[in-house]
């Protein structure tokens, strides 16, 4: 795991921050094709170290805050005139993984995002 729950500073419940922790190191690690993973966290400088750390805890939230709607199978929704859309210039699906655009800017920073070969 990327960033310890003793290091956590956000909102997630305690019973639950673990798990949630755990899923968003997964989806870190999809969001950087698993370059964190060959590279070695330890590995990695202390800068691209740090931002992981910051957007693990980001993602964490923001995953927490909007589980039921990423988690829906649900497109669109309307009823009566009224109708629901998300605003997609806030969020970002890459590989499955859908996050905000401040956690996938953050690690752009870290070059570990590069759709190419390394």
């Amino acid at each position: 795991m990327y960033l310890e729950p003793s290091d956590y500073h956000g909102h997630i419940p305690a019973d639950q921050l673990e798990s949630r922790l755990q899923r968003a190191c997964r989806d870190i690690d999809s969001l950087t094709f698993n370059r964190i993973v060959k590279a070695g966290f330890g590995n990695l400088t202390e800068f691209q170290q740090k931002i992981i750390r910051e957007a693990v805890q980001l993602h964490a939230d923001f995953c927490y805050d909007n589980a039921e709607l990423i988690d829906s199978t649900l497109a669109s929704y309307a009823i009566n005139g009224v109708s629901m859309s998300f605003d997609k210039s806030k969020i970002v699906t890459e590989n499955g993984v859908t996050t905000s655009n401040e956690v996938y800017g953050l690690l752009m920073q870290t070059g570990l995002c590069y759709r190419g070969l390394m």
